[in-house]
C-alpha cells in the first residue's frame, strides 16, 4: 500500500471512530457547504479530503464495514484511478443530479440503525427525500454531527480574503435597483423577509465580489432581507470601510457571519420568509421559528441574475474579443513550437494559454482550471494535469483545452480540439459528429419560455443517429463576472422545470462531447446568448428566441470529414469564422494575425 492510499485508508477509520463515537452505522459526506456551493472553500472539501477524489462533484458514503464514492461518468475514469487501493468502492451513477446514495444506504444499513449527515451542509430539498426514504427503510437519521469535527485534524477555517466592489460601467444595474427589484419579488409572493444564502445570488445582489473560493468572484455570506433594510452577514475583516459605508447609504446592514442563524430565530411571529428549498440549508430553515410562515420559491435573485442586460450582454461580447485574442496568440505561438519540435506538455499548455489571458484588459483571474488533455485524458471530461501527472504532447492524436477567464465585463468558458500529427479517420468522424450537434443547437429557433432541457436532443441528435451519446449536460448558464456555471436554466438530460425557462438574455455553454476511454475525447464549446428572433407572424403563436453565439475563436477545419457535412452546416462554419477573423483581426499583428487567416479560410469553394 503506498503512502496516498494508506492515508486514505487512515481518514476513513477516523470518521469510523466519529461513527462509534455518535453511535452510528453510516456517514453522508456531501460535496457542499453552508452555502450548497458547486465550488468549495478547502474548509468543506471533505469528500476529497477523506477518499482522495479530487473530482469537482460526487459523494462520498463511509459505513462501518464499507465505503463508496458516487459518482457521474464525467469522473469515472479518474475516480477509478483516484480510488485504486483505497478500499474505497466507485458506484457510477447517471448524472451529477442522481441521488443513488440513498438507496444504497437504505440497503446496507438495518432497520433501527443510524445516518448521520451534517445537518449544516445539506440542502432543505435534499433532506426532505433523505428523510422519507430512511424513515420508510426505519433508520434513525441524525442532522447534528458533523464527523469532520473530530476525523480532520487541522480542518482548514474559514477563508478571509477582502471583498471589493463590482463598479460601473461593468457593473450596469446598481445595488439599489436590484434590492428593489428583489423586495418586489418579495411582494408579489407575499413576503415580508428573504433569506440569502447562495454566495452568486448575494454577489449580484450587492455588486460585491470576493475570492473565497477558487476561480469563482465570489465570499461566504449570507443575507436578510425585509422590506426596508438588509443586513449582511459576514466574517469580521472582510469588508473595507468605504465599501461598507456604500453599503450602509443603500440600506444593507453588516452583521457578524455566525450571527445569521441567530437573525432567523429573532424572527417576529407575524413573518413571512422567503426562502429557496434547493438553496438553503436544513441547518439554517431550522433556525426559523415555528410561527414564522415560509413561502418556498426559488430565489428572485436567481432568475434576475441569469437574464444578462443589453449593456452587460454588450460588456460580455467585448470580454470575447480579449478571450479570443488570448487564444489566438496562445495557438499561434502553440503551433510554431510544435513545428520548433519544443517539448511541450499538458502543463505547457496550461502555462501559456493562462499567461495569454493575463495579459488581456479586464481579466481577472482564470473561470476555471485548465483542461488540457492529450488523447486518453481527454477522454476524462473533468481532466486536470498536475505536475504529479501529465502527458507529453508528442506524436499523433487528438488535443482537448477546455479554458475560460474571469472579466470584470464578463465571463468565458470555451473549449476546442486541436490535431496533433496525423488524425484517424475515426478521429475524424467523432470530431465532426460532435460539431454537427453543436452547429444543431447553434441554429435553433424556439418560442420563448421553451424549458431548457428539451433542446437537449437537438445536439445529441447527430451523435444518436450513429448509436453514441455522453453522458454529461450540453449546456450551463454562465454568469457575468461570477460563477462559470450558474442557473436555472440548464441544457441536459434534467427532468425539465418550470423555473428552467429560457428567457432573452441568458447565456448558456453549447458543448456536446464524445468520448472513448483509453483513445480520446472530443468536445467543441461556445457560449450563447438568448436573443429575439424576428418572425414574419409577428407574434401570434408567441415571441421566439434563437441564439447568437458570443464565443470568439476558430474551430480547427482539419479534423472535419466534409462529408459527413451538409452545405448548410457548411456554411454556418464558414460564416462563424468570417465573424470570428472580423472580430478578432483589428487586435492581432505577426504569428497571431497570420494563424488567425489560416484557421478561418471558408470550406465552400465561392
Amino acid at each position: 500500500m503506498d503512502t496516498r492510499t494508506s492515508q486514505i485508508t487512515l481518514r476513513v477509520e477516523r470518521i469510523r471512530d466519529a461513527l462509534k463515537a455518535a453511535d452510528a452505522q453510516a456517514a453522508l459526506v456531501l460535496s457542499a457547504d453552508p452555502h450548497l456551493s458547486e465550488y468549495l472553500p478547502e474548509r468543506w472539501q471533505g469528500r476529497q479530503w477523506a477518499s482522495g477524489f479530487t473530482g469537482s462533484m460526487g459523494t462520498l458514503v463511509v459505513t462501518r464495514e464499507r465505503a463508496a464514492v458516487f459518482a457521474d461518468s464525467r469522473y469515472w475514469s479518474q475516480a477509478e484511478a483516484e480510488l485504486a487501493g483505497t478500499g474505497i468502492e466507485l458506484q457510477k451513477i447517471p448524472t451529477g443530479a442522481a441521488t443513488h446514495y440513498i438507496e444504497w444506504i437504505a440497503a446496507q444499513l438495518k432497520a433501527g440503525e443510524t445516518l448521520v449527515v451534517d445537518g449544516q451542509v445539506l440542502s432543505l430539498a435534499l433532506a426532505q427525500q433523505l428523510r422519507a426514504a430512511m424513515e420508510r427503510a426505519g433508520i434513525a437519521l441524525r442532522t447534528d454531527v458533523d464527523v469532520f469535527a473530530s476525523a480532520w485534524e487541522g480542518r482548514p477555517g474559514l477563508p478571509a480574503a477582502a471583498i471589493y466592489e463590482h463598479l460601473p460601467p461593468e457593473a450596469v444595474v446598481s445595488r439599489a435597483d436590484k434590492l428593489a427589484h428583489v423586495r418586489a419579488a418579495m411582494a408579489r409572493a407575499g413576503a415580508s423577509h428573504h433569506f440569502v444564502s447562495t454566495v452568486d445570488d448575494i454577489g449580484w445582489l450587492l455588486n460585491l465580489r470576493g475570492s473565497d473560493v477558487d476561480y469563482n468572484p465570489v465570499f461566504l455570506a449570507h443575507v436578510l432581507l425585509d422590506a426596508q433594510r438588509a443586513t449582511l452577514f459576514i466574517a469580521a475583516g472582510k469588508l473595507p470601510a468605504e465599501v461598507q459605508a456604500r453599503l450602509a447609504a443603500d440600506g444593507v446592514d453588516v452583521a457578524d457571519y455566525a450571527q445569521a442563524p441567530a437573525a432567523l430565530a429573532a424572527l417576529p411571529a407575524s413573518a413571512v420568509l422567503l426562502l429557496d428549498p434547493r438553496r438553503v440549508t436544513l441547518g439554517l430553515r431550522e433556525a426559523v421559528p415555528g410561527g414564522v410562515r415560509v413561502v418556498e420559491q426559488i430565489n428572485p435573485s436567481t432568475l434576475a441574475k441569469s437574464q444578462k442586460t443589453r449593456a452587460e450582454a454588450g460588456f460580455v461580447r467585448e470580454a470575447m474579443v480579449q478571450d479570443g485574442v488570448a487564444m489566438c496568440e496562445f495557438y499561434a505561438w502553440f503551433e510554431a513550437a510544435l513545428l520548433r519540435g519544443e517539448p511541450m506538455t499538458e502543463l505547457t499548455v496550461d502555462e501559456q494559454l493562462s499567461a495569454a489571458r493575463a495579459r488581456r484588459p479586464g481579466f481577472i483571474g482564470l473561470s476555471f482550471p485548465v483542461i488540457a488533455g492529450f488523447n486518453a485524458n481527454g477522454a476524462m471530461p473533468h481532466y486536470r494535469a498536475t505536475p504529479a501527472s501529465f502527458a507529453k504532447i508528442e506524436g499523433d492524436g487528438l488535443l482537448l483545452i477546455d479554458s475560460g477567464g474571469q472579466y470584470l465585463g464578463g465571463t468565458t468558458d470555451i473549449t476546442r480540439v486541436w490535431p496533433i500529427g496525423a488524425v484517424s479517420a475515426e478521429q475524424k468522424r467523432d470530431y465532426t459528429l460532435v460539431l454537427k450537434g453543436m452547429i444543431n443547437l447553434s441554429t435553433a429557433v424556439f418560442p420563448r419560455g421553451t424549458l431548457s432541457p428539451m433542446l437537449d436532443a437537438l445536439a445529441r441528435l447527430p451523435l444518436w443517429q450513429h448509436g453514441l451519446d455522453y453522458g454529461h449536460g450540453t449546456g450551463h448558464g454562465v454568469g457575468y463576472f461570477m460563477n462559470v456555471h450558474e442557473g436555472p436554466q440548464s441544457i441536459s438530460k434534467a427532468v425539465p422545470e418550470a423555473t428552467m425557462a429560457m428567457e432573452p438574455g441568458m447565456i448558456t455553454s453549447n458543448e456536446p462531447g464524445l468520448y472513448r476511454p483509453g483513445q480520446w475525447g472530443v468536445r467543441i464549446e461556445n457560449l450563447v446568448l438568448n436573443v429575439p428572433k424576428p418572425t414574419q407572424e409577428k407574434g401570434q403563436f408567441g415571441d421566439m428566441l434563437e441564439f447568437e453565439t458570443l464565443t470568439l475563436c476558430p474551430i480547427d477545419t482539419r479534423c472535419v470529414d466534409q462529408s459527413l457535412m451538409r452545405p448548410d452546416e457548411l456554411k454556418w462554419l464558414d460564416d462563424y469564422h468570417a465573424t470570428v477573423r472580423a472580430a478578432l483581426a483589428p487586435h492581432l499583428a505577426g504569428a497571431a494575425l497570420d494563424w488567425l487567416t489560416e484557421r478561418t479560410q471558408p470550406l465552400l469553394k465561392s
